[in-house]
């Protein structure tokens, strides 16, 4: 086809002026300036890529919704670390009557749990608890969930599940850990530990960690304790009477007080599981429930938390 001087000219002039339009847009366009600028200004902009994570599995969701925001693997079956003291916590709170300042008792089994019987060094993560004296449940609730005391997760189960012995109690708890995994519905998910230590059966996934965390946040008592930073009005009972000194207790997840609106959840590690993070955040009227399974690093994992957690707040829904 064949066009005069004068039609090619206005053409070429009306290209000019409207690429700027056309390429902001990303729509092919030839229609004049005028017509072109308004469209563009109106067009939406296109939604942000989903981000690499280096998780292995990884999970979020708005809990309002229930409306999933990202997924890496959301159901695969992966250790968990210490973020199975998440159902330790609200197998504890969901006891009928649950007296938050009732005195437990600091055995041996608890203390010597958390020290390698050969090097006799700590070989779990403790709350430091002090061999004879007493805590109250709500304190060893904030032992368990900051610092990730294994001795606290201890002390917890042997008071709330049943029977003659230490060893009896323990065994009825985590029946009580996968009966209320079963009563919420996760199907990916079961417990042969009271804190994560696990016998090589521990296991969940992202989304199930997440559906945990969510129906757990609705407790505020859990709530409190997981958005807390640092405790430090523990009281640890003397026999004799009088309290000993305890140091405080810093919340081991890092994204409380650098990332805005984060209020929890739980941090978790371990040979098999390597780094784990159940993290929630909100911003407005939208929380973000999130999981980050076997990550390669301590630092990494609240790294791969900020990425989706950014991209789940930038999303509808």
């Amino acid at each position: 086809m064949t066009h005069g001087k004068g039609i090619r000219g206005r053409r070429r002039a009306a290209v000019a002026l409207t690429a700027g339009a056309v390429l902001g847009a990303g729509v092919l366009a030839t229609a004049p300036a005028q017509a072109a600028t308004p469209a563009a200004a109106s067009a939406p902009r296109s939604a942000a890529a989903a981000p690499q994570v280096s998780a292995q599995g990884a999970f979020a969701m708005n809990t309002a919704t229930g409306k999933q925001l990202f997924g890496k693997a959301p159901d695969g079956q992966l250790r968990t670390g210490s973020t199975t003291k998440i159902m330790t916590a609200l197998v504890v709170l969901s006891q009928r009557n649950v007296n938050l300042g009732k005195k437990v008792k600091i055995k041996k089994e608890y203390t010597d749990y958390v020290i390698d019987p050969v090097t006799d060094q700590q070989r779990y993560s403790s709350a430091n608890l002090i061999l004879g004296d007493s805590m109250s449940v709500g304190d060893l609730l904030y032992g368990l969930l900051l610092p990730s005391g294994c001795d606290a997760a201890y002390a917890l189960a042997d008071t709330y599940g049943t029977g003659s012995t230490t060893a009896q109690r323990t065994r009825s708890f985590i029946g009580k850990m996968n009966a209320k995994a079963r009563e919420l519905g996760l199907n990916n998910t079961h417990f042969d530990s009271f804190d994560g230590v696990s016998n090589g059966k521990n296991h969940s996934s992202p989304r199930d960690l997440a559906k945990l965390a969510g129906t757990a946040l609705k407790n505020k008592t859990f709530r409190k304790v997981v958005g807390t930073k640092v405790y430090d009005d523990m009281k640890s009972y003397q026999p004799g009477g009088g309290t000993h000194a305890m140091k405080p207790w810093n919340n081991s997840n890092k994204l409380l007080g650098t990332y805005r609106g984060a209020f929890g959840v739980k941090t978790g590690s371990g040979p098999e599981a390597k780094f784990c993070l159940v993290f929630a955040a909100t911003r407005g009227t939208k929380t973000v429930v999130g999981t980050i399974l076997a990550d390669t690093s301590a630092d990494q994992r609240f790294k791969d938390a900020t990425k989706i957690l950014d991209y789940g707040f930038a999303q509808r829904g």
